[in-house]
C-alpha cells in the first residue's frame, strides 16, 4: 500500500553570514492515510523545516516529497499552490489570524482564495453556512462577529483549526498548535484534533515538543540533529 505523505532523502540548510547551517540530513519519512503522527526533539532539530518541507511552505535541496507516490514538490508554483490550498491544512503555533478579520472571515479566507472573487460571491451562502458549522464545530459559535483581539489564546487556535478544516484538506500539518496555551486548553484542542482526525479519516503530522501530547498520536517520530534517531508507537 503506497504511503499517503513521504520525505526521502530530504536535506535543507540556512546560511547565517557565510557559514551554511545544515538542519535536515537526510529525512526519510513515511506516513499512512488517516495515520496521526507525532514529530518531536529538541529546539534546533529541524522539526518546523520538515513540516515546511511536507507542506511545501519550503524547498528542499536535495531529497524529494512523494503524495500518494507522486513527487510533488518539483511541482510547478501554480500546481504548489493549489495543493497548499485544497490538500494541506496548516495550524501554527501562533495563530497568524488576520487582526481585522472577524472569526468567521478569518475562516472563510482559504474559500476566497481558492475560489476566486466572483465564484465566491455566487456560492458565498453556502460557504458562510460551513464557515459557521466549523465553529461552532470547535466551540466558537458565540464568537462568529469577534476579532482576534476579542479572542483568548484557546479560542484563537480553535479558531484556527476551523479556518484550516474550511477547505477540507486531506493533510492537515499542526506546527506546535499547543504551544501557547495553558494545560487545560491544550489539552482540549489536542482532543478536538484528535476528533477530527478519527471522525475524517485526516492524516495528521503533528510537531511539539510535550511528550505527553506526542503520546496521544498513533506514532512519535523523534528527530535529533537533522535526522530521524527513532519511531515508536505511542502507548
Amino acid at each position: 500500500m503506497t504511503a499517503h505523505l513521504t520525505a526521502q532523502g530530504l536535506y535543507k540548510g540556512y546560511r547565517k553570514g557565510k557559514i551554511e547551517v545544515p538542519v535536515l540530513r537526510g529525512v526519510d519519512l513515511e506516513v499512512e492515510h488517516g495515520e496521526m503522527v507525532a514529530v518531536v526533539g529538541a529546539s534546533g532539530s529541524g522539526k518546523s523545516t520538515l513540516l515546511h518541507l511536507l507542506g511545501l511552505l519550503d524547498a528542499p535541496e536535495a531529497g524529494q516529497v512523494l503524495l500518494a507516490g507522486e513527487r510533488i514538490d518539483n511541482r510547478s508554483e501554480g500546481r504548489r499552490d493549489l495543493l497548499r490550498n485544497r490538500t494541506f491544512g496548516f495550524i501554527f503555533q501562533f495563530y497568524h489570524l488576520l487582526p481585522e478579520l472577524t472569526a468567521l472571515e478569518n475562516v472563510l479566507m482559504p474559500q476566497l482564495i481558492s475560489h476566486g472573487l466572483w465564484s465566491y460571491w455566487r456560492e458565498r451562502r453556502q460557504l458562510r453556512r460551513e464557515g459557521k458549522e466549523l465553529l461552532d464545530r470547535v466551540g466558537l459559535a458565540h464568537r462568529l462577529t469577534h476579532r482576534p483581539g476579542e479572542l483568548s489564546g484557546g479560542e484563537m487556535q480553535r479558531a484556527a483549526i476551523a479556518r484550516a478544516l474550511a477547505g477540507r484538506p486531506k493533510v492537515l500539518l499542526a506546527d506546535e498548535p499547543t504551544g501557547n496555551l495553558d494545560a487545560g486548553n491544550g489539552q482540549a484542542v489536542l482532543e478536538l484534533l484528535r476528533d477530527l482526525n478519527r471522525e475524517r479519516g485526516l492524516t495528521m503530522i503533528l510537531v511539539t515538543h510535550d511528550q505527553h501530547i506526542a503520546q496521544q498520536a498513533d506514532r512519535v517520530v523523534r528527530l535529533a540533529e537533522g535526522r530521524i534517531e527513532r519511531w515508536f508507537r505511542a502507548a
